[in-house]
């Protein structure tokens, strides 16, 4: 399409027209910085499961995606690719279990959805309807590498709502990878500390049970041949029924060993997917876990130690890893300033302090935890096809002293201020 010069159109509002024209036109072809790079880093970790980190790595990234990854002497960049140098590049990192986008920077009125308290059991409330994409924490992650968080309500009810795996960048609907991750739940005294009932841990299960059946009950009914017999839709138990039905998993809170077999028992009852989160005393339930082939989205490393986890420890993930549970390391949700924990550093002291390798550390934020998520195919590791996640550092990522020097997500840097 040819343009006419906007300053030889015979009018002010003539040139008007002419100017936003050609700014739909401009605005039409993209960038090519924001769609060709070439990330080369001096170490690189793919986190794909094919071996150990790469010396001299080079990631290509096309049209928001993995082009290719490999050694320098294999991977040839093309022209015209905007080259980033790095010390050392890994996958996005991935929090399995977090509350930022619904949870202020600081504790203040009006600016915390984590967690309704008007009821204990509330599975219909998703989270992306009270998701901030443009909320202090979630920069505040992003710029520390998170590039992906399975994020939603926080527990501490027995049903809190639904969690949603998002990106750290864009709007709500190119954030968005999955809308209904899992429901979240919680077993143990927490709950009674928030609500009048359940009251014990007994009740709370009996209530938990109920509530089971109850969908379970509605399932059966909702799947007759005879649509007149249908029970009236109701918005709780149809998210229930995608729990029962395998479709959404159960991600239980539970702190205790006598709570983690009481989630343990609901699932095998009534046959959903578990997920445990928290589990501070899973180490006492290692093989019993493993049997079960329940992943754990543990708790963060440096949680504090009182109440339900006062017999946390250092060397848990190492632990169920050995015993053969897939692990996460979750920032999980924090309540007091700043409101989170930031998984980097939770892994680096299951590291430092907790016996994991620093291979093992990292891919309990990275691939494992997509895994855990369901995300896998997307992100968590360095591979052609996948979504363009990376994180660059300028040393170990693992080390204290080390920064983040870059963010990009989908192929668009985000971040390039070491910090």
């Amino acid at each position: 399409m040819k343009l006419p010069s906007p300053m030889n159109m015979p009018n002010a509002g003539a040139r008007r027209v002419a100017c936003a024209l050609l700014l739909l036109v401009f605005a039409a072809v993209p960038l090519v910085q924001a769609q060709q790079v070439a990330v080369r880093a001096e170490t690189l970790y793919p986190m794909d499961g094919g071996g150990d980190a790469i010396s001299d790595g080079v990631v290509l990234i096309e049209g928001g995606q993995i082009e290719a990854v490999g050694p320098a002497s294999q991977v040839d960049v093309p022209s015209g690719y905007r080259v980033m140098e790095t010390q050392v590049a890994t996958p996005g990192l991935v929090d399995a279990r977090a509350t930022v986008g619904m949870t202020s920077l600081a504790n203040r009125s009006g600016q915390n959805d984590e967690l309704d308290l008007t009821e204990a059991i509330q599975p219909g409330l998703r989270a992306f309807d009270a998701y901030n994409t443009r909320g202090r924490l979630v920069e505040f992650v992003q710029s520390l590498g998170v590039t992906t968080v399975n994020t939603g309500h926080a527990p501490g009810a027995l049903v809190s709502g639904q969690t949603m795996v998002a990106k750290t960048e864009g709007s709500l609907d190119e954030a968005i990878v999955d809308s209904v991750a899992m429901v979240a739940m919680t077993l143990g005294p927490q709950v009674s500390g928030n609500y009048d009932t359940p009251g014990t841990r007994s009740k709370g299960m009996a209530l938990m049970r109920e509530t089971l059946l109850n969908a379970e009950r509605y399932r059966e009914q909702r799947q007759n041949d005879n649509e007149e017999d249908d029970p009236p839709r109701k918005l709780r138990m149809d998210v229930l029924s995608e729990v029962l039905a395998g479709e959404v998993p159960a991600l239980i809170t539970a702190q205790r060993a006598s709570e983690i077999q009481s989630a343990m028992r609901l699932a095998e009852r009534f046959g959903f997917d578990l997920v445990l989160s928290g589990a501070a005393e899973s180490y006492l339930l290692a093989d019993e876990i493993a049997e079960a082939g329940v992943p754990v989205v543990l708790h963060p490393t440096m949680t504090r130690t009182g109440g339900e986890t006062e017999n946390a420890a250092f060397t848990t993930a190492q632990t169920l890893m050995e015993a053969g549970v897939r692990v996460a390391i979750q920032s999980g949700y924090e309540a007091y300033v700043p409101k989170t924990h930031v998984v980097l550093y939770e892994a680096a002291v299951a590291a430092g302090q907790g016996g994991l390798s620093r291979r093992q550390a990292l891919r309990a934020v990275t691939i494992d935890a997509a895994r855990i998520l369901g995300v896998a195919d997307r992100v968590g590791s360095l591979e052609e096809g996948k979504d363009a996640a990376l994180a660059l550092f300028d040393g170990d990522p693992l080390e204290y002293t080390t920064h983040t020097c870059g963010v990009l997500i989908g192929g668009e840097v985000v971040s390039e201020d070491c910090k």
